[in-house]
């Protein structure tokens, strides 16, 4: 049942140092579940029961906060080999606080909590390499969620886009790169409007301070974008 992923979990940082052969034995003691999800179709939604913690092993997804006024607030974008729900999954909350929704076809692996942290009944030593793991992740998410609050300070349209974009820059380790979301999920991650940032972007592309095209970055003028967040 868990071979075709096998290669792949492999890879993942929440089974970083386990061997395929071990994880072939850890996988039929934590017994995961394995969904199918249509683009655009929901995973989970707020208020939904908790049922365990996702590996994304094809397609990616979102997810998703929204305030009391309807408004959509995307909090991330995972893709394949990523994990989510890892925060909830090991509070005392068993309610989904967020929604999760496919972005594309997408096949995620769940995996209840209490058999990652339970006692192994077949006593196998990958179960501590597991929890190791997934506490850096979670200490990892954690950074990452602390960096999505100092976005939510920035005040201002061209400072945040600048942010981003040279966050990205730093990450590549180019001046043209792709960023992981279109439009409408990068206005919804920056917390701004799409024509207010198109606008902006557009002005910043008049003053050949970066050009783009669809989801594709050039940075022309790295000064001018670092002089912004200043």
């Amino acid at each position: 049942m868990y071979e075709k992923w096998e290669k792949m979990l492999n890879n993942t940082d929440l089974f970083q140092g386990i061997k395929i052969e071990e994880l072939d034995i850890l996988l039929k003691c934590l017994r995961p579940r394995i969904r199918s999800y249509k683009k655009n179709e929901s995973i989970a939604n707020f208020g939904d029961s908790f049922k365990g913690l996702g590996v994304i092993l094809e397609g990616s997804v979102m997810v998703i906060k929204e305030n009391l006024a309807g408004n959509r607030f995307i909090m991330a974008k995972f893709e394949k080999g990523n994990i989510f729900g890892e925060m909830l999954a090991f509070s005392d909350q068993k309610i989904w606080q967020v929604s999760v929704q496919a972005t594309e076809d997408a096949t995620v692996l769940f995996m209840e909590s209490e058999k990652i942290t339970g006692t192994c009944e077949r006593d196998c030593p990958w179960h501590t390499m597991l929890i190791q793991n997934m506490l850096k992740m979670l200490s990892k998410r954690a950074l990452m969620l602390n960096r999505k609050l100092e976005y939510l300070s920035i005040k201002g349209m061209r400072e945040k886009i600048s942010t981003y974009i040279l966050e990205q820059h730093k990450l590549e380790g180019k001046m043209t790169f792709m960023i992981p979301l279109n439009r409408n999920e990068l206005a919804d991650f920056l917390n701004v409007s799409r024509p207010s940032m198109s606008r902006e972007m557009a002005r910043m592309k008049d003053e050949a301070i970066i050009d783009y095209y669809k989801s594709t970055i050039k940075i022309l003028n790295l000064e001018a974008l670092k002089k912004a967040i200043n």
